[in-house]
Order: structure tokens, then sequence, then C-alpha cells
């Protein structure tokens, strides 16, 4: 199980992002990729010798975060400040903050189930099989969840696109 312990030194950070578009918030963020690394370390026996840790421990955070969105979150406002936003490891010059606020907001705008799967997908950089893994639904939930989810995306005010200002003068 070196491989686990390595594997989790290395997936922090990225295990931080994807539980923070999940969650919206920091803070909560980190400690929910905390217990599930504690949760994924004392039950790191459980996983199989040829499982990839990947889309296993994914789940422990997916779970972690769902515990948190469930249990902790609904008691107050999860939607996190600019301040939060720019802090983040997300964004980096103002185009980028600009277009990572856009997406973040679009994000939260999700419902979760759907907010799960577009973050595993296109943030974690998880297959469509590994997502049903990581979230214990079918592979075809997965599809349909990312289709209806790209399908918001896109009809989302924040990311169309669209401002007054660019209507052709004739």
């Amino acid at each position: 199980m070196d491989d686990l312990a390595i594997w989790l030194e290395e997936g922090y950070p990225q295990s931080v992002r994807t539980a923070y578009l999940i969650l919206g918030n920091r803070l909560d963020a980190e400690d929910a990729v905390q217990e599930a690394f504690l949760r994924a370390w004392k039950f790191r026996n459980a996983l199989a010798k040829e499982s990839s840790f990947k889309p296993w421990l994914y789940r422990v955070v997916v779970n972690s975060c769902n515990s948190k969105l469930r249990q902790e979150i609904p008691h107050r406002d999860r939607r996190s400040d600019e301040e939060d936003i720019a802090a983040s490891d997300v964004v980096g010059d103002v185009e980028r903050f600009e277009l990572s606020h856009d997406v973040a907001s679009a994000l939260r705008d999700l419902p979760d189930h759907l907010r799960v799967v577009v973050v595993l997908r296109y943030y974690a950089d998880l297959s469509e099989r590994d997502i049903a893994l990581a979230i214990g639904r079918k592979p075809g939930t997965v599809k349909s969840r990312l289709n209806e989810a790209r399908r918001r995306l896109a009809e989302h005010p924040a990311l169309r696109g669209d401002t007054p200002n660019e209507e052709i003068t004739g």
C-alpha cells in the first residue's frame, strides 16, 4: 500500500480543488478532504490490489463532500465570496479570474448531483467509467448527468457571452 500513501500525498491538492468546486467553500473542502483521506487510509485494505486508486479515492472524497452537503452546509450559506475564489488555486490573472468566476458561478447553480459529475470529469479528469465507480452509479447515469449538466451550463447566463453591446448594427 506504499502506492496509496504516495497517491494520497500527490493527490491532496487536486482533491482539495475538486472538493472546493463541489462545496463552494475552501475551508469546507479542506475539511472534507482531510476526513476523506483519513477514511481512505483507515480502509486501505478494502481496496483490491488490482483496483485503481484514483476512482476509489474520489469516491471517498465525493462521499465526504456529500455528507457535508447533507449535514453541515445546508445550515449556512455555502456560496463563496470573491475573496475565497481569488485565494483559490483556480485563478491567476484578471481575465482568468473573470472566466473562473463565471464558471464557478455556473457550477454553483447546478444541482449537487450534476455539479459532482462535471467536477470529476473536467477538473479531476476521470473517465465516465471511473466517475461511475466514484459516485456509485451506472455509466449510463453518469453520461446522462453529464449531458444534462452541459446543457444547463451552455444555457447559463454567465457562460453564454451574450452582452447587449454585441448587437449587430446595420
